[in-house]
This record gives structure tokens, C-alpha cells and sequence, in this order.
């Protein structure tokens, strides 16, 4: 499966879409679901982005537990009758908006899921046109011509290199200086009670992420490391210039030389920003610090 591919999904009963485009999980709108454990009625954004666990619920589901999960539109119940392979739960199906079936387990923790696709190629065809090689997403530029031309004329005046929306950012680890990519994207070790990895979109301003752990929306992770030396990247005298949380820092090439790039530790928080002394020579385009 692509890398970061966002699915769009509707209720296997009514057929109606689940997508959720107020409450974003892993930057992406999320897919909205009642769930009920032991009596208790809540609502639970899962994540969108194939291969991600991540989600938030207002009530409480304890790993090793199942759920029912029902449609918010016609109210029915989707867990099925089918077992899932791993642990024997029911599995809860979906359908996709560009043909097939998607399916995931209701037993919490257990990361078993699959896709079956109606028309493999014509599948295929739609996640190229709207996702492009390989799952890379770009972010899309809504400037004006006129926008655009101003910051062009702002860069040459100020003799300041720019780093643009969508450039491929290749990032290193500033103490042991190896690679951070791996597969076409940007991985980092993180701790946040258990230990997992951390992928990244590699490409400036593209904020879409999975993990192989669960990561809480709103909230820093324990700690971000370089998973080939396992070196902690978390700045511990310099704060997130948004929200507060510490930051992690890594290593990427500009045109002439590597430059400290700095990131929030708090799920969900886009801000990222330069050094002070690369605020003078470089210029990250529609960043949240500028």
C-alpha cells in the first residue's frame, strides 16, 4: 500500500460517507463512529491514513477489549461476523469511496486490517492521479500569482535562499549524521510508554505522519531519538514558538550546507522553524513561524 494514503470511507450499511473534516487525526480528516464498551456511548475519530492507529474517543477502551462501532448517519451496527486472523475479534467493515472494502479488527490494540479492492486497476489508476508515485503528497499551493511574485521579489531583495512548499527535505541526525529516510520517508524513534517509530513526511509543509505505536492527539511525546544511534533529538533549553512543547532537532541539506530544523514534539502541532543564524541566509516557505 502507498505511504500516507488518506482513505475516504462510508458505512457499509447506508452507504454514507464517515469522513469527518473538522476533527483531523495524523493531519488528515479522520473517520467518525459511534462506539459503545460496557454500556457506555461515545464517539471515536480513527485515523484515516492506512497503516496508522492513532484516534481519539471520549470514553475509555482498554487495550485488549472490544467495541461495538456503529454509523453515526442510520445508527446500525458494523461489526461483523467474520473473525479477525489475529485474535479472533470481529472485524468492523467499510466501503471505499473509489471501490472496494476496507476492514479493521474491534479488539483495541490489535493492529490487524486489510484492503480488498473491486478493480484492482482502476484502484490503483485513482491512487496515482490523486495521490501521485509512490503515495507523495504535495501540499497544494492556493497563493495568488501576485502572492507568489511578491515573495520571489522579497528573496532576491533580501539575498535569502528560500526552501520552497513541497521540496524534498533530506534530513539527517546531528550527531551521528546519518540518514533519517528510509522507504522515501523521514523515521524517527520515539518514546512515549512504549517504544515505536515515527514517519514523517519528508516534503516542507506536507504534515501527514504514522506511527507504529499509538501517539494521543494534542499531546508531546516523551521523547524523540535518532533510531541509528539512538540519540535523544529533543532540544531541552528551546520550546516550540506555538504551543510551548519541547522540540526536536535534525539536520537538513539546504543549496550550500546543512542547517538545524526544528519541530514540535506535540501531535498535531505543524510549527517548525530555523536557528537564528539561518534566519538570515534561508527562508522556509509559509511556515508557521514566519
Amino acid at each position: 500500500m502507498y505511504e500516507f494514503v488518506a482513505l475516504s470511507l462510508k458505512c457499509s450499511k447506508c452507504g454514507e460517507s464517515l469522513m469527518d473534516k473538522d476533527h483531523l487525526v495524523d493531519n488528515e480528516p479522520s473517520i467518525l463512529l459511534n462506539v459503545e464498551k460496557e454500556g457506555k456511548n461515545g464517539s471515536i475519530n480513527l485515523s484515516s491514513i492506512y497503516g496508522s492507529y492513532n484516534y481519539t474517543c471520549d470514553i475509555d477502551i482498554p487495550v485488549g477489549e472490544m467495541a461495538q462501532f456503529s454509523c453515526t448517519h442510520c445508527n446500525e451496527v458494523l461489526n461483523s461476523e467474520t473473525e479477525c486472523l489475529t485474535c479472533g475479534a470481529g472485524m468492523v467493515p467499510f466501503y471505499l469511496d473509489m471501490g472496494g472494502k476496507v476492514s479493521i479488527c474491534s479488539r483495541s490494540g490489535c493492529k490487524n486490517h486489510h484492503v480488498e479492492f473491486e478493480d484492482l486497476s482502476q484502484a490503483l489508476k485513482k491512487l496515482y492521479q490523486e495521490y501521485g508515485f509512490r503515495g507523495r503528497k504535495y501540499p497544494k499551493d492556493e497563493r495568488s500569482e501576485e502572492d507568489k511574485n511578491k515573495v520571489i521579489e522579497k528573496v532576491v531583495d533580501e539575498n535569502q535562499e528560500i526552501i520552497e512548499s513541497g521540496t524534498f527535505l533530506q534530513s539527517y541526525c546531528p550527531h551521528c549524521r546519518k540518514s533519517l529516510h528510509e522507504n522515501d520517508m523521514l523515521k524517527l524513534k520515539i518514546i512515549n510508554g512504549e517504544e515505536g517509530f515515527l514517519l514523517l513526511s519528508p516534503y516542507l509543509n506536507s504534515f501527514t505522519s504514522k506511527s507504529t505505536i499509538y501517539l494521543p492527539e494534542d499531546k508531546a511525546v516523551s521523547d524523540v531519538k535518532c533510531y541509528h544511534c539512538d540519540t535523544s533529538l529533543v532540544e531541552k533549553e528551546k520550546n516550540c514558538g506555538k504551543c510551548n512543547s519541547p522540540i526536536a532537532k535534525i539536520n537538513v541539506s539546504a543549496s550550500t550546507k546543512l542547517i538545524d530544523f526544528y519541530m514540535c514534539t506535540k501531535k498535531g502541532c505543524r510549527w517548525h522553524g530555523l536557528s537564528a543564524d539561518d534566519l538570515y541566509s534561508i527562508k522556509l516557505e509559509e511556515s508557521d513561524e514566519w
